[in-house]
């Protein structure tokens, strides 16, 4: 009979050891599986919006457009709320808030609803999932953060493979049209806020709060509790004071914003232009999920080439990869075409972002990286914000002119244009980092009381908690 050691500092198979980093990579991503995946997936209703609504291209782009700025101002705040008081009672603070904005989303009958609902109720449990947890996940590692990291990413590019066939058969189920579309936001609210708080049980905030190191620590490794009470505070505090001022921190915001304005066209408009063109509503939903298939090596290789060879390389031709197929976009008038651009496009896309988590522990090592991460995905959600809106004002204002024959994009093709020039600017900026190798702020910790660093003597850690 198989002995299972199910205690989190002990688990183990058999005779076969088993860190429980890896157990917090496993949770953490189905916690982006049940919640994220089905926020972005949601693009796949833009034209059932329009329709049942009769809302505007721009007034939908506007909603995506405000919980991508949501999402990136909450940022900041959720990272503090992760440093200061850990990840657990912050992810569960996401969870209800996550529950409450979907379910309001169903009742929605005006745009102002929509926007209020959606587009900030649900995108600030976003800022939750998306920074603290992603943080939170970098402390269980010393050696293969690329792989832990690596399959987290990945989770999220697999997660439209779950969500836009759930969605698309609720909407189904329930008749299509307005009972649909209620639906395809209730349902996933009720059952993915309810698996949240369940796997909020299994996350702790760090490897010291159930008796271990991380994995990879040297065996006289201290065990330090550093992400709870005052010595967390401390630590944020001078960390955040001294980081904002090297130049690398701000470009690194810059990075995230032109990257992220010019996917973010991409992602919420692709099934709309599709459908333009002329492919069938089912087809052209199906070109949102290739692109995000398609991103999943990326998603998964990436933070591993990152860790081993350095995040600035990785990054800029990620980067590259993603400006160069939307020329296609510019002549794509059937199936195959669309088909193509999400394979080519989603190599790209996937890479594009999954090495920040990296780059700031190759730069900043240890520190506590919450609250700066999160200021990094403030740039990030307002670069989405920015292609989500520049593209919908693009396509109302433009639809009428007149383009040579040979493009076959009509209405979206300044908001191709748009997006082409965005991630052409990212490309440049990543040019002017520096090398990883260097960490940035190699001495941050003199500034702190002794008590509070690193290579402090340890105090007493008391009981284990489980809250």
């Amino acid at each position: 009979m198989l002995n299972l050691n199910l205690r989190p500092s002990q688990l183990s198979v058999g005779n076969r050891p088993i860190h429980y980093a890896w157990v917090i990579v496993g949770v953490a991503a189905l916690m982006r599986l049940s919640s994220s995946s089905f926020r972005t997936s949601s693009s796949i209703l833009i034209p059932r919006l329009v329709e049942t609504f009769g809302w505007s291209y721009g007034t939908v782009g506007g909603a995506f457009a405000l919980q991508w700025v949501v999402s990136g101002l909450f940022g900041p705040p959720a990272g503090w709320l992760g440093d200061r008081y850990g990840v657990r009672v912050t992810m569960a603070l996401g969870a209800a808030i996550f529950i409450l904005g979907m379910v309001l989303t169903s009742t929605v009958n005006h745009w102002l609803q929509f926007y209020f609902y959606f587009g900030i109720l649900v995108s600030a449990s976003m800022g939750i999932f998306q920074v603290p947890l992603t943080a939170g996940v970098t402390l269980w590692f010393h050696r293969r953060l690329g792989v832990g990291m690596g399959l987290l990413q990945a989770s999220q590019g697999l997660g439209p493979i779950v969500a836009v066939p759930l969605i698309l058969l609720i909407v189904g189920l329930f008749g299509g049209g307005e009972s649909g579309l209620r639906a395809a936001f209730w349902i996933p609210g009720i059952g993915g806020g309810i698996l949240l708080l369940l796997l909020v049980r299994l996350f702790y905030n760090e490897p010291a709060d159930i008796g271990i190191r991380p994995l990879g620590a040297a065996a006289d490794e201290p065990l330090r509790r550093l992400q709870r009470g005052e010595t967390a505070q401390a630590r944020a505090k001078v960390f955040l004071k001294q980081v904002l001022r090297t130049p690398t921190f701000w470009n690194l915001i810059g990075i995230h914003y032109w990257g992220c304005a010019g996917h973010a066209i991409v992602m919420v408009f692709i099934v709309a232009m599709a459908e333009e063109a002329g492919v069938p509503p089912v087809q052209a939903a199906g070109t949102f999920v290739v692109l995000t298939v398609s991103s999943t090596l990326t998603r998964f290789a990436v933070p591993i080439l990152a860790d081993h060879l350095g995040s600035k390389g990785v990054m800029g031709v990620c980067f590259f990869l993603q400006v160069a197929p939307v020329a296609l976009l510019f002549f794509a008038d059937s199936a195959w075409m669309f088909y193509l651009f999400a394979v080519l496009f989603g190599i790209g896309f996937g890479g594009e972002m999954t090495a920040f988590p990296i780059i700031n522990r190759q730069y900043y090592g240890n520190a506590p990286i919450g609250t700066t991460y999160g200021l990094q995905m403030m740039g990030a959600g307002i670069g989405m914000a920015s292609g989500s809106l520049i593209g919908g004002l693009l396509r109302t204002f433009t639809a009428g002119f007149t383009y040579p024959a040979i493009i076959a994009s009509g209405g979206f093709t300044a908001t191709i244009a748009a997006s082409l020039f965005f991630s052409s600017l990212g490309v440049i900026s990543i040019l002017l980092l520096p090398r990883t190798s260097r960490h940035q702020l190699p001495d941050w910790e003199e500034s702190l009381p002794e008590q509070y660093r690193t290579d402090a003597p340890p105090r007493p850690a008391g009981p284990v908690s489980g809250d």
